[in-house]
């Protein structure tokens, strides 16, 4: 049973191969992916439409803690000076707060963490179509985006980042993503 990374090395192998028996060389070049998802215009652009997105539910989550805070810090200090109705009223009360804040802060991290694959996912789109320019242009031959290792003198990291901001963009990561390259 051949593994994933030697089924890749033998694929790379015979692209050399290939080339050397053509009296070519291969070129190949390679794409650090979590640079581009770091550093990228496109993905900071991504992450302030996040942030602007999420804002306000945010605001209300850290209203909503606050509010349980005092609630529980009233509790514990006018609690023994309470009756046992008024004192379990003010718990329960407590309790279905918390439970509503549990529930609207999971909620809150999954949507985020929906909408930020959704524009992470966008934003690799647009790096992959630029990334394919490149090699259409410069004529690469193979071109990697995980590797072990990589050289800095087959890293084209830097020219896909000034690509990508060059790149135009229509404001909509969907739009963007479909409208390119078809």
């Amino acid at each position: 049973m051949f593994s994933k990374r030697l089924v890749g090395a033998l694929a790379l192998a015979m692209t050399l191969g290939v080339g050397v028996a053509h009296g070519q060389e291969a070129r190949i070049a390679a794409v650090n992916s979590d640079r581009i998802l770091r550093e990228s215009s496109a993905a900071k652009a991504a992450q302030t439409k996040l942030e602007a997105e999420f804002a306000k539910r945010d605001k209300d989550l850290q209203d909503m803690a606050q509010k349980l805070k005092s609630m529980s810090d009233a509790l514990d200090k006018n609690g023994p000076s309470m009756s046992a109705a008024d004192r379990a009223e003010k718990q329960r009360d407590l309790s279905q707060l918390d439970t509503d804040f549990q529930r609207k802060q999971r909620e809150f991290r999954e949507d985020l963490n929906q909408r930020r694959n959704e524009e992470l996912a966008a934003v690799l789109d647009r790096a992959n179509k630029v990334i394919k320019q490149i090699a259409e242009q410069q004529h690469y031959d193979l071109i990697v985006q995980e590797a072990v290792y990589v050289s800095p003198r087959i890293d084209i990291t830097d020219q896909v980042l000034k690509a990508l901001a060059a790149a135009p963009t229509n404001g909509t990561s969907g739009a963007s993503s479909t409208n390119n390259g078809n």
